[in-house]
């Protein structure tokens, strides 16, 4: 059972006296992440993997312990499967400029994703004449798997696809969708960006190729994030950048890169945030996935029952709050969402975003919105007290 008392403790931003429903975005990030930091630059603050002296022995080893302790957290075989990258993004790319990308090749992936994991495909597409298949889903953020059936052929060399919509919440069958690739000789890339913060990830068990996700969503610091490499994938796939740090040796007329993780990490690394994500992996672990999961599920309840009763409020992605994570996203008639979430922060001290959410394709192809809408996203320190604020403010603002 999560302690959402005790939990709050551990974030003093709370203190200010702000309802922080922005979590999607970024989550916030608790004292121990923030001290774990400030310890690497106190105490031990060096370069790492470069020198002989005792901090940067320091430093190389909270790194290395920080790579382990991400890899246990989405149940990757060893560190040397995760890449410590700056962001989801960063990881997507990686993946994108890796690939020796032919016309007879497909790309398949799906309305509802981040531009991170839609418009990077498509600039495959105009670099390489690729071709590039977007599979459509219901207003509710639902797929049907027999579309992906009929989109993944012999010819797709990746499905690129989101663990959990960013703006409708819903969590989409990605291990179903795994199964159908590889039924091809397909390889697939999870968006891991808002599954990962919310849903016990195992990349074993999901059979998933690639992995991207980010530090900042998931209580750590900003800057931070990795990519999880399957073991028949770490051969073949290539850094995005070299150079500093991930050679073994280099001579006039050749290099050899080093074992992975390492040759994907050129040059000085986040240090700090490296060692504070996986901090913030501990911390995680010691709630429990579990107990956030069961706790994402009431705060979902809570948040649909209560707006779908308010007169003018239109809510976007599944009804059912099983089929998504602590998020939801609305419109109050006849205003503009930026309007909305300005008066709840101004007038009601609540944090919520507003806009298209960086996912132009979903909000154009599923209902044609032009401004957008507003963002109310949960994590394991926000309370049902919060939630009923947000009710009650929104229930005001829509009678005005």
């Amino acid at each position: 059972m999560l302690d959402v008392k005790a939990i709050r403790e551990d974030f003093p931003i709370l203190n200010k006296g702000i309802m922080y429903l922005d979590s999607a975005a970024s989550s916030l990030t608790p004292e121990q992440v923030v001290l774990k930091e400030m310890e690497f630059y106190r105490e031990y603050r060096a370069n790492v993997e470069r020198g002989v002296h005792r901090f940067s022995q320091e430093a190389s080893e909270e790194y290395e312990n920080s790579h382990e302790e991400v890899a246990r957290f989405i149940g990757a075989p060893s560190k040397s499967n995760v890449a410590m990258t700056k962001n989801t993004t960063e990881g997507i790319n990686l993946v994108a400029n890796s690939v020796d990308w032919k016309k007879t090749d497909k790309i398949v992936t799906t309305v509802i994703e981040h531009h991170s994991n839609f418009i990077t495909w498509l600039r495959v597409r105009q670099r390489h004449g690729t071709d590039v298949e977007v599979v459509r889903s219901s207003t509710e953020g639902l797929f049907d798997l027999a579309d992906f059936e009929k989109a993944i052929d012999d010819n797709t060399r990746l499905v690129a696809v989101t663990h959990v919509s960013n703006v409708l919440g819903c969590i989409v069958p990605v291990k179903e969708i795994i199964e159908i690739a590889h039924e091809h000789g397909a390889k697939v890339l999870v968006d891991g960006a808002q599954g990962v913060p919310h849903i016990k990830t195992d990349v074993i068990d999901m059979g998933v190729d690639f992995l991207a996700f980010s530090g900042h969503k998931m209580l750590g610091p900003t800057g931070s994030g990795g990519l999880y490499i399957a073991d028949a994938e770490l051969a073949t796939t290539e850094p995005l950048c070299i150079g500093g740090g991930t050679i073994v040796d280099v001579s006039i007329d050749d290099y050899v890169l080093a074992v992975p993780p390492m040759k994907y990490e050129a040059g000085t690394p986040s240090i700090a945030q490296v060692i504070g994500l996986g901090e913030a992996c501990r911390y995680l672990n010691r709630v429990g996935m579990h107990n956030i999961e069961e706790w994402d599920l009431t705060l979902a309840n809570r948040l649909l029952d209560g707006l779908k009763d308010i007169d003018g409020v239109e809510i976007y992605g599944p009804k059912d709050p099983k089929q998504r994570v602590g998020l939801a996203t609305f419109n109050i008639k006849d205003m503009n969402p930026h309007d909305v979430a300005l008066t709840l922060d101004l007038e009601y001290d609540i944090a919520t975003r507003s806009g298209h959410h960086c996912a132009l394709p979903l909000m154009k192809e599923l209902y044609n919105l032009n401004s957008g809408n507003v963002r109310a996203s949960t994590y394991l320190y926000n309370t049902l007290e919060e939630i009923d604020a947000l009710i009650d403010a929104v229930t005001e603002i829509a009678k005005d």
